[in-house]
């Protein structure tokens, strides 16, 4: 839709169901505030009221992405969506501060802009448009300000929470952890509450109770990623190019394959690398393509056929290990990659296979 800041925004279909049901269930409030208008007009101005709305929710997206580009944090994209809005930060920040500093941009902004309206509904005639859309948007940012400092992951309160626990125990994981098992609390929370009140009344669940059993679904979903996340985290320190690291054969392309696996199983190697006659690598042999040939074949096919050239992105320091590690193979995703000393010299290849299963806990 735009690129505000140079950050792409993206509005999802789903953007469309939420603001037909807002259009639907604020047009009897603009019908009940201003009865001179026609039906036809009072859907038009229930829908400028959705479309404001969330107007207002690509601004509180743009604060977190605004915070995280002055500390250096790259930005995808700000996508708005059946729920709201969602920043995609590539990466986290690095102190607890400028943590709590990103997640509280967003509710901070929603809150200024509940005082502005409220300042302005003080102004303008509320039996008009303007004055309707203004008191209706200024309330509806103090609740979407509100609502996300609450205390639990994946709302930008859990974060705030997370950037304290962090600040504590001086362990993001353990941060996350808490954060996220309070962002649970809080899903049981929003179903319990009004299932109580339900029964205290004697009252039958209505489309309130239909968006809180939503919105808790929505938040127990976002803390058990950042449980499974927080696990995965944690064994990033595991990741050690060396330990990983699989002996490789150096052989010419015109090799056959079954010469090749004879030589590598000899050597008792896990990989292959294909170098020109001077013994500068090339390539690196992709195991997946190597299993994928029948053996009656193999004598036939060259090893060249099956490797992949080695681009500089390919070739990684053999003592690089944890998020240098994992930041060097996203850049460039392939199965294999090829290690050297700081000297140059060949030290073996590493399987993303094998990364995989350290995060897997094979």
């Amino acid at each position: 839709m735009g690129r505000p800041f140079g950050i792409p925004v993206y509005v999802s279909p789903t953007w469309l169901i939420v603001a037909a049901f807002i259009t639907y269930s604020f047009q009897g409030v603009v019908a009940f505030w201003l009865p001179e208008l026609s039906v036809p007009i009072t859907y038009v101005v229930a829908f400028v009221f959705a479309v404001l709305l969330y107007v207002s929710v690509l601004l509180h997206e743009l604060a977190h992405c605004v915070v995280a580009r002055m500390y250096g944090l790259p930005v995808r994209r700000i996508t708005l969506y059946l729920l709201g809005g969602v920043s995609e930060i590539e990466r986290e920040p690095e102190t607890p501060g400028r943590e709590f500093m990103v997640a509280f941009a967003g509710p901070l902004l929603s809150l200024g802009l509940a005082a502005l309206g409220f300042a302005a509904s003080r102004i303008i005639d509320p039996g008009t448009i303007p004055g309707v859309l203004v008191f209706q948007l200024w309330f509806a940012n103090l609740i979407v300000g509100v609502f996300n400092m609450l205390p639990g992951l994946p709302l930008d309160g859990g974060r705030m929470l997370r950037a304290g626990v962090w600040k504590i125990t001086r362990k993001p994981g353990t941060g996350t952890v808490a954060a996220a098992w309070a962002g649970r609390g809080l899903a049981v929370a929003l179903v319990a509450i009004p299932i109580g009140l339900a029964l205290a009344t004697g009252s039958a669940p209505d489309m309130t109770f239909a968006w809180s059993v939503l919105l808790a679904a929505f938040i127990w979903f976002g803390a058990t990623q950042a449980l499974r996340g927080a696990r995965v985290r944690a064994r990033i320190p595991k990741v050690n190019a060396r330990a990983l690291a699989r002996r490789a054969i150096a052989v010419t392309g015109d090799v056959p394959l079954a010469e090749a696996l004879r030589r590598a199983a000899e050597a008792q190697a896990g990989a292959m690398v294909v170098v020109d006659h001077e013994g500068h690598p090339t390539g690196i042999v992709n195991e997946v393509a190597v299993e994928a040939t029948p053996e009656s074949r193999r004598p036939w096919v060259t090893t060249g056929s099956l490797s992949r050239s080695l681009e500089p992105s390919l070739v990684l320091a053999a003592d690089l290990e944890g998020e240098p590690l994992i930041d060097a193979m996203r850049e460039s995703p392939a199965g294999e990659y090829l290690l050297v000393e700081r000297g140059g010299e060949i030290f073996g290849v590493l399987a993303t296979s094998d990364v995989n299963r350290v995060f897997s806990g094979v």
